[in-house]
């Protein structure tokens, strides 16, 4: 069923691209990816001071002791003056805008009498003549610009066609371009008075572009009107400090859509690149929080209270923060933010070349970094478990916004994150909540068909592909393992019903953990035994060196049980383990009472025999020889006897494993050598070689093995088996 994951999981993937490649927009994502750029531009920004720029700010206190605004033209003109003469200014931008004429000084009002009734007093021309200059305070703002490095602000809009004062010279024509660019676009504009722009060295609208979320993020450096191309007034003030190079559009070798802007000399050598989009608009680098640059209260440069320095080689901007101004606007490092800092910023941005941009390849980070997330979770995902699903997830998102950041940090980057993260998020959510609705499901199913028979971890696993696994009869080649505890009738006539249910739950209990450690499948307790077995439900290729491995640690977990059932003055328990692989029919097996997941056939029979007769042997494990012949690479045998036991007619070798060959200790190795050796004189009736080798074996190891073939010897001396003796042994019981 994981196809069907997969299958959701492309479709989430598809969505996404499609956002990415601008085939339609996802406004959710937009939003996100909006929320994710602030948060960089938060966690990033340098929170220092440009000593380069410096505001002067039309404050509450100018006001307070400047009057209200706006002012005369006589207080500008006196304000330029003092920051070029007296300063040093290297350049000045006002964003404000001066679009209407000047009438504090009361001139308008005498020009109007010296036109009307008063136009043919002769001493009332005569005056007007001589005041006007000094009345003037147009004329006198015009001269204190004329030369100097002034830029003056001023806005485009959409409204009614309304067009008043003058335009700045534009920077840019239609025929400069490969491919007209999808720039921003004004009809209207309010510009500075013509006799101000005339003699001003530059212009630059102060128009932001607002997100739908009121967030001013870009500005465009170019915006268009009446097929003209006229710069933004952080643009222009670069310009003017750069004793005002040409604007040329930028492309990458074979491209048709603009990425930056060439700003170029007189010998047309390139003296800055500012990165801008497809509408020729500039992120705008914020520096921090408000008031990143140095601010001079208006009133204090017009009451010479500014040490000396403070503007000296600087870029000034002149704006306002009072409130009632109204030029305070939403960023996203703080809601109320003054809108002279954002040209600041732009400006501080241009010439540290720090203005982060997004060029055409990034759509190809951005469309493989999807692509790679989605291959790893939707290929892996389905998987892991919900632990490790979450552990991936969580490295895989770490690592999505550490990349973006270095791209981000080191090269200026502006790369898409909302996309990766929603595709990490989106797929870990349908994964999660496949497994709970769907696999949950599964897994209770299969739970509830062989939880009792299986161990968890094999429930799980067969919950990742549930269809490959049923409880149909079928035939297949298994190692059935029988356990049971020797002289069991005894011991429970000894002991309260109390004491026996308590040492058979812990006897239980510590082979059951041992079946199960190794894959095995429980099939049944009879009374003291067990029955387990290996290959089923799960395919389990090493099935008979599992099962044999088992049958060891039941022997080495029931030493360790012993020594608790001594301390509890309890009778010390001893098993006898049978192992046999072979065809076996598995499945549910019973009638509509009651079934049972078990095997059966001659495989499971005989198993259960070699079981019975380990007490012949006195030892605790036997196996039969397919078992053997599967591991004889890896494992130690010793060879017990040839048997043809009850049900069969054909005899066969049985052997008890002493474990992994490799680790076998070196007197246990001999000891198996000299074995091995009596066998052969034992089965060739070469019987006082064969006492002598089982002597020696009782010397280096004595076990009831060697006495049982020491008695052999003496029957067979006195009773000589014939020539045609094959060396079985024949039990006739179960």
């Amino acid at each position: 069923m994981h196809w069907i994951r997969y299958g959701l999981g492309l479709l989430l993937l598809a969505t996404l691209l499609g956002h990415s490649l601008r085939w339609y927009e996802i406004p959710l994502v937009s939003r996100l990816e909006a929320i994710a750029y602030d948060s960089k531009v938060r966690l990033t920004m340098p929170q220092t001071v440009d000593e380069r720029i410096v505001i002067v700010d039309v404050d509450e206190q100018s006001l307070a002791e400047q009057g209200r605004w706006p002012w005369g033209r006589d207080k500008m003109a006196s304000l330029v003056t003092r920051l070029f003469d007296t300063h040093g200014t290297a350049a000045l931008g006002f964003d404000v805008v001066f679009a209407e004429a000047d009438e504090s000084s009361g001139l308008m009002t005498l020009e109007r009498l010296s036109r009307g009734p008063l136009r043919d007093n002769p001493s009332f021309q005569g005056i007007l003549h001589n005041l006007r200059p000094q009345l003037d305070n147009d004329a006198r703002f015009a001269e204190a610009i004329k030369g100097r490095k002034v830029v003056l602000g001023y806005p485009f809009s959409n409204a009614a066609d309304i067009r008043t004062g003058a335009l700045p010279r534009p920077v840019l024509l239609p025929g400069d371009f490969i491919a007209e660019p999808a720039v921003s676009t004004y009809s209207s504009f309010n510009g500075n008075l013509e006799r101000f722009q005339s003699v001003a060295a530059g212009g630059g609208h102060f128009n932001p572009l607002i997100d739908l979320d009121g967030i001013t993020r870009r500005v465009p450096l170019v915006v268009k009107h009446d097929n003209r191309y006229y710069e933004a007034l952080s643009l222009a003030m670069v310009r003017a400090y750069l004793d005002f190079p040409s604007v040329a559009p930028g492309y990458p070798p074979g491209a048709r859509l603009i990425e930056w802007l060439e700003l170029r000399g007189e010998d047309q050598a390139v003296r800055l690149q500012v990165p801008v989009d497809e509408g020729l608009a500039a992120l705008v680098p914020y520096r921090g929080y408000a008031r990143s640059f140095r601010y001079v209260s208006a009133s204090d440069v017009l009451k010479d209270k500014v040490p000396a320095g403070v503007f000296k080689d600087k870029l000034v901007l002149v704006g306002t923060t009072a409130p009632g101004l109204l030029d305070l606007r939403a960023t996203p490092v703080d809601g109320v933010f003054p809108g002279v800092e954002v040209h600041a910023n732009l400006i501080a941005g241009m010439l540290d070349n720090s203005l982060k941009h997004k060029p055409a390849y990034v759509l190809a980070i951005d469309v493989l970094t999807l692509v790679a997330v989605a291959a790893i979770l939707i290929l892996v995902m389905p998987r892991l478990s919900p632990l490790f699903a979450t552990a991936i997830t969580i490295v895989l998102a770490a690592a999505v916004c550490v990349f973006n950041l270095v791209l981000w940090n080191s090269s200026n980057l502006l790369a898409p994150l909302a996309n990766s993260l929603i595709l990490i998020a989106g797929l870990f959510a349908l994964n999660m909540s496949w497994g709970y609705f769907i696999e949950s499901r599964t897994k209770r199913q299969l739970t509830g068909l062989f939880g009792q028979y299986v161990p968890p971890e094999l429930v799980e696993e067969m919950s990742r592909d549930p269809e490959n696994y049923s409880m149909k009869g079928r035939k297949a080649e298994l190692t059935v393992l029988f356990s049971d505890i020797r002289g069991f009738t005894t011991i429970s006539e000894g002991m309260q019903p109390e004491e026996l249910t308590s040492l058979m739950n812990e006897y239980l209990g510590a082979m059951t953990e041992v079946v199960q450690k190794y894959r095995g499948t429980l099939d049944k307790y009879i009374g003291d035994a067990i029955m387990a077995f290996w290959g089923a439900p799960v395919d389990d290729p090493q099935h008979a060196r599992h099962a044999v491995l088992t049958a060891l640690e039941m022997q080495q977990r029931l030493a360790r049980l012993n020594e608790a059932l001594v301390a509890k003055d309890w009778p010390v328990l001893a098993i006898g383990v049978g192992v046999n692989t072979g065809n076996m029919t598995v499945g549910d097996l019973g009638s509509p009472v009651r079934q049972s997941y078990t095997v059966m056939g001659d495989a499971v029979n005989l198993g259960s025999r070699l079981e019975g007769i380990t007490k012949e042997y006195g030892v605790g494990i036997i196996v039969g020889e397919e078992t053997r012949e599967v591991l004889r690479k890896e494992f130690a045998f010793r060879e017990l006897d040839r048997v043809r036991v009850k049900g069969k007619e054909e005899a066969i070798s049985i052997y008890e494993p002493l474990g992994i060959e490799a680790e076998l200790p070196g007197e246990v190795a001999d000891e198996l050598k000299l074995w091995n050796q009596f066998l052969r004189q034992y089965r060739a009736q070469d019987w006082e070689q064969a006492e002598l080798t089982l002597m020696n074996l009782q010397r280096m190891a004595p076990k009831y093995l060697y006495e049982k073939y020491a008695e052999a010897i003496v029957t067979h001396r006195k009773e000589p088996p014939g020539a045609n003796w094959d060396g079985v042994t024949v039990f006739k019981t179960k």
